[in-house]
């Protein structure tokens, strides 16, 4: 803690004395009731507050405030991808517009692992919310610094390396410990945070496996010592809350893949995502066995590599990576590819593959080609695709609903139990998933033991309060609504564009282009039109030639009207409304109409 940030926190002198300066002996019973009130409001103890700003109605875009007094940390800065209401959306950040007005307040931002949904934001909103320090894991650390270079950020943005389970850091009031926890990247931790209020223990994407790829399995002993001293409140992972049992360990995993790789004929691609270096280092050790070179292919996959091996997170054994133009100097049967699109993204490795677009990478008979994801909801289609054209160039198909290739790095119902049964927390409040999940992880909690008036469920913006030993999800908000990043504008396509991008791609656009005479108003020839996503003017002559001549009457019509006269919006939006009726009644579909008027 900094003399500066206990000089914020302490109630200043000088300000009480302005406060009762104008109070005199003879004061009325208003003023001495002013006097109690603001007496009453210098020294009362500040609220310990949650405010989660992502992540509590979806998946992706996780960031969250705690908050007491003069101090605020950030726990990790997400994006989300678009959903299909989103057209040409490349992703979603959360609304800092609350941190933007108390950036100095700000003592860091912890980054609890390496994915995306965590750290995506970071280049979007870092100056935003005054450039702070951050502090995570070096794996963490090193995919930060990787994506900071794609925007030229790597030099200015502050960032601390931390050992999970090692250090401790004293932000502000807040003192905090960090615990290592299994997930399906190396370095992911949860926090112990010591608050004026009691012990936090945020505990975000984790599960429990005894056998990790990694070979460190959760801390065990320290949820153990945090639960006998007494935890104020739990925030735990809602992803898998639905799913009864236990998580499948990541070993299991890899002896399905051994079986698989043991079994093929030919060359073995994995798709899987580029930041599933447990995943990964997985292929590498049975590839390995099986006497496979490793050729990786995809920019995100080939720089995560680079990253995690320089780390040693990712151990590669001498003479197993070969580059992927090199891939046909080696028979088939010892060659693994691993690349990016398990999802099914468009442009990424696995999808170019598929439709025989990668230029070192075709499709041969024999070839197994391992989805090791499970689709993310709505990416169900696209996924669907690339496995049809990959079956239909001859290739095998195996995905999660065939063989176990595939294990999630979010705990299932047991492992919650066993999360707060080692926590014994006063309060809990699940996180991490979308409203349901988080009612059922609520029931979960309640079912082994935590009282219903202690489990807190709150909605994104709206904020926990902890005073007294209380703790209550109250009715206060601060604005947490969807920030869209569409190429290089960031909060710039809202609600109304959005409306726009789908009524276009619903029911196309209608574009009358109407010169008129400048000094008379009259239409000087015949009006041009343009349709696009609506009809197809060549095979529809018919409706083109009623609609130009509906496009002359309603000008003639609201040109002459002496209230409309010269007024081109009002008469532009007058012909917006009739000739969207006309065409609706003509074809029963309601493009959007944009009349344009050229005075000459």
């Amino acid at each position: 803690m900094t003399p500066q940030h206990t000089r914020q926190r302490s109630p200043q002198k000088t300000d009480l004395s302005k406060t009762f300066g104008n109070l005199t002996p003879n004061a009325g019973a208003i003023n001495r009731q002013q006097a109690k009130d603001a007496a009453g409001n210098a020294f009362r103890k500040p609220s310990l507050r949650f405010i989660p700003l992502g992540g509590l109605e979806e998946v992706g875009k996780n960031m969250s405030i705690i908050e007491y007094g003069n101090d605020i940390i950030v726990i990790d800065m997400g994006f989300m991808f678009p959903n299909e209401d989103m057209p040409g959306i490349d992703y979603v950040i959360p609304d800092v517009s609350y941190l933007a007005e108390n950036k100095e307040k700000i003592r860091g931002v912890i980054i609890t692992h390496g994915h995306l949904d965590h750290t995506g934001a970071i280049p979007y909103l870092y100056d935003k919310i005054g450039s702070p320090q951050i502090y995570s894991a070096p794996m963490t650390v090193g995919l930060i610094k990787k994506r900071l270079e794609e925007f030229g950020m790597e030099n200015r943005v502050k960032i601390s390396t931390i050992i999970p389970g090692e250090e401790i850091l004293q932000l502000g009031v807040f003192k905090i410990e960090t615990f290592r926890l299994n997930h399906n990247v190396p370095d992911s931790f949860g926090l112990s945070i010591t608050t004026p209020e009691g012990i936090l223990v945020y505990a975000t994407d984790w599960k429990f496996d005894h056998t990790p790829a990694d070979g460190k399995p959760t801390d065990f002993s320290k949820l153990a010592e945090l639960g006998g001293q007494g935890v104020k409140a739990l925030f735990s992972d809602s992803t898998n809350a639905e799913k009864p049992g236990h998580t499948i360990s990541e070993k299991e995993v890899e002896d399905s893949l051994f079986k698989l790789v043991e079994n093929a004929k030919g060359r073995v691609i994995m798709a899987t995502f580029a930041s599933l270096i447990s995943r990964i280092q997985q292929i590498i050790n049975v590839s390995k066995k099986m006497n496979r070179k490793v050729a990786f292919s995809g920019r995100s996959m080939i720089a995560n590599v680079e990253v995690a091996a320089n780390l040693k997170a990712l151990i590669i054994p001498p003479d197993t990576m070969i580059d992927v133009a090199d891939i046909d100097k080696y028979p088939n049967e010892r060659v693994t590819i691993v690349c990016t699109g398990s999802q099914g993204e468009e442009r990424s490795a696995l999808t170019r593959i598929a439709a025989g677009e990668h230029r070192q990478i075709k499709i041969k008979k024999g070839d197994t080609v391992i989805l090791s994801s499970s689709p993310i909801p709505g990416n169900e289609r696209s996924v669907s695709e690339v496995m049809d054209n990959l079956f239909r160039e001859g290739a095998r198909v195996i995905y999660q609903k065939l063989f176990d290739v595939h294990t999630s790095g979010h705990a299932y119902q047991e492992d919650l139990k066993l999360m707060i049964g080692l926590i014994k927390p006063e309060f809990f409040i699940p996180i991490h998933g979308e409203r349901h999940k988080l009612m059922i992880h609520a029931q979960i909690a309640a079912d082994v033991g935590i009282p219903e008036e202690n489990i807190l469920v709150s909605d994104n913006g709206q904020i926990i309060e902890f005073v007294g030993g209380k703790g209550s999800v109250t009715n206060k908000r601060v604005p947490a609504s969807y920030v869209m990043v569409d190429g290089l504008g960031v909060g710039d396509v809202g609600n109304i564009v959005l409306r726009d991008r789908k009524a276009m791609a619903a029911d196309g656009i209608f574009v009358i282009i109407v010169t008129v005479n400048h000094q008379t108003g009259q239409v000087v020839t015949s009006p041009d039109i343009i349709s696009r996503g609506f009809i197809y003017m060549r095979e529809n002559e018919n409706l083109v030639h009623k609609a130009r001549a509906e496009i002359k009457r309603l000008f003639a019509q609201h040109s002459t009207d002496k209230k409309a006269r010269g007024d081109w919006a009002l008469i532009k939006t007058k012909i917006r409304e009739e000739l969207g009726d006309f065409l609706y009644k003509e074809t029963e579909r309601r493009p959007m109409v944009i009349p344009v008027v050229i005075e000459v």
